[in-house]
């Protein structure tokens, strides 16, 4: 039996699950990630959840607080960002500072987790789904700092790495489309956009029946395949931008590699060899060094090799 088409993950994120009533659905999802029963208060909106052109197909991003007052930053992202990174960390600086209410403690300072759920190839590694996290470690020891009692109370954590902020990348490219638990079969869904009938994870079964692409009104529907459609052409744009870049990228090592042989052999015969020189080859097009490093066998002298004359 052909399963149903269901309705991508970040369209859902971006149109329904921001609702109390699909709350259940979300709350599934980060409750297999994180291994504990997540139960949403709301979700916040914050600058930098508002859309720009680029962002509107992009990236989608939202805050959720849950019922331990831990903030969750879950993202989207689809264009490559080679300072991805980077931006992880100020975002998640920005969303300590956003909710420090003026004059309280640090003590008071919120527990972040961000979930990065990635359509593109981020740093090197096999694994699809990477944690990261802060934790202390004596120098000669190797021992791990740890909270005292009275710190534990103070804090309500259990140890100094539960109070730094955790990272989650998932690396759905990575994924081999073999559900092995129940967190694997979210992830499938959010690669394939599809709900296998034995799949149990929480809040897939709800997913399965309100993500249904035609239990949209016709309007909704139609922007939705709108938006597949950009998504489907930016992936072909940045294929070719990549591929011929990549082809620029081959021919311009080549070149500089046949300008460096030709350099050594006019050292070798002629000696220094001067900055006019270089440069004129440093510029040259790739027909101009072969016509060079012919001229060179029997050339008595540079102006010989780089003479206009043929």
């Amino acid at each position: 039996m052909k399963q149903r088409r269901l309705i991508s993950f970040d369209w859902a994120l971006k149109r329904l699950l921001r609702s109390k009533a699909n709350f259940e659905i979300l709350e599934g999802f980060l409750s297999e990630l994180l291994r504990e029963d997540v139960r949403i208060v709301e979700i916040l909106e914050s600058e930098s959840n508002k859309e720009t052109r680029n962002d509107k197909f992009n990236r989608v991003d939202l805050k959720i607080k849950n019922t331990r007052d831990e903030m969750i930053i879950v993202e989207l992202q689809y264009e490559r960002e080679w300072d991805y990174l980077q931006r992880l960390l100020f975002s998640t600086a920005k969303a300590i500072t956003e909710h420090m209410t003026e004059g309280k403690p640090y003590a008071s300072v919120i527990k972040v987790i961000t979930i990065s759920i990635l359509y593109f190839d981020l740093g090197r590694g096999k694994d699809y789904v990477y944690v990261g996290n802060t934790s202390f470690r004596g120098l000669h020891t190797r021992e791990e700092l740890a909270l005292d009692e009275g710190q534990k109370a103070l804090f309500q954590r259990p140890s100094v790495a539960a109070i730094f902020p955790e990272h989650y990348l998932i690396k759905v490219r990575n994924f081999d489309d073999v559900a092995r638990d129940t967190l694997d079969e979210w992830i499938y869904f959010l690669k394939n956009s599809d709900i296998r009938d034995d799949f149990t994870a929480r809040g897939l079964k709800k997913a399965k029946e309100q993500l249904d692409v035609l239990q949209l009104p016709e309007t909704e529907r139609r922007a939705y395949e709108r938006y597949q459609e950009e998504l489907r052409d930016q992936a072909s744009f940045v294929l070719s931008t990549y591929g011929a870049g990549k082809w620029e990228g081959r021919q311009e090592g080549e070149q500089i590699g046949e300008a460096k042989i030709l350099i050594r052999q006019l050292q070798r015969r002629f000696g220094t060899v001067p900055d006019w020189a270089r440069e004129k080859m440093a510029k040259a097009e790739p027909s101009f060094l072969e016509e060079w490093s012919l001229r060179f066998v029997d050339a008595q002298s540079l102006d010989d090799v780089f003479s206009d004359k043929v």
